[in-house]
């Protein structure tokens, strides 16, 4: 039996260069501990795509908030990566309509079509939004 998930990790966020290459490190960091030190199984699938939502949000984050930004991660359930990313600018995000001629502004799409759970509320200062993965592979999916 899997030992209790591994402690939340918070992340400050400044919008430095290579500050969301550090964020995709810091979620494949957090996804091999839960697998090598709290034996929950991680499949590949939800590594690749756990990097893939972190690169999103914390794009959308520094790049439409000014000031800085927090990336939170926790195990939820036991079969749950939860994703956070806090900002400082209240505005909810949207996804836009599908369209293959448009260029650029399809993370949130992107992101909408591969979690198991989206949420974006407001706080009392700024914003945060989460999405949750399946750290399983769905058979579902195939």
């Amino acid at each position: 039996m899997p030992e209790a998930a591994p402690a939340e990790v918070t992340v400050a966020l400044d919008g430095a260069p290579g500050c969301i290459a550090d964020a995709r490190d810091q979620v494949s960091a957090f996804l091999a501990r839960a697998q090598s030190e709290h034996g929950l199984p991680v499949a590949a699938r939800t590594l690749d795509l756990s990097q893939l939502v972190v690169s999103e949000l914390v794009t959308n984050a520094l790049k439409y908030a000014p000031g800085p930004a927090l990336l939170q991660l926790r195990v939820a359930d036991g079969s749950m990566v939860e994703i956070e990313v806090w900002d400082t600018d209240p505005t909810l995000p949207w996804a836009h309509a599908a369209d293959a001629g448009r260029v650029g502004q399809h993370g949130l799409e992107i992101v909408m079509a591969v979690v198991q759970g989206f949420e974006a509320r407001r706080e009392p200062v700024g914003k945060r939004v989460t999405a949750r993965l399946s750290l399983f592979d769905d058979p579902l999916l195939g």
